[in-house]
């Protein structure tokens, strides 16, 4: 893998996201991340494995919806990511929380 398809993964995923419903899901051994919209499935998944050394066995995934925002008198729109639920083979674990 050359140095260029490696900092293409890496930009792939941009944050892990930690709500109330993705702690739940730890529970299954399932992890949320929010990613890049123009991501496909299996660009996550060989991202998610080359990131964190684990095994996928599957990756859902969906666009959240645009929600408007407003600063005073202007109007916008609040910026997308698509969302990943990544589910991890039995034994795989990815430490989300730092135990400093």
């Amino acid at each position: 893998m050359t140095k260029r398809d490696q900092r293409a993964l890496i930009d792939l995923i941009k944050y892990p996201i930690i709500t109330d419903k993705a702690t739940r899901l730890l529970e299954s051994n399932q992890y949320s991340f929010a990613t890049d919209p123009t991501a496909n499935k299996t660009e996550i998944k060989t991202a998610i494995e080359y990131l964190f050394q684990v095994k996928v066995t599957s990756v859902n995934t969906y666009n959240t919806p645009r929600k408007t925002r407003r600063i005073g008198r202007f109007v916008g729109n609040k910026v997308r990511y698509k969302r990943a639920i990544v589910t991890l083979a039995s034994g795989d674990a990815i430490n989300l929380f730092s135990e400093n």
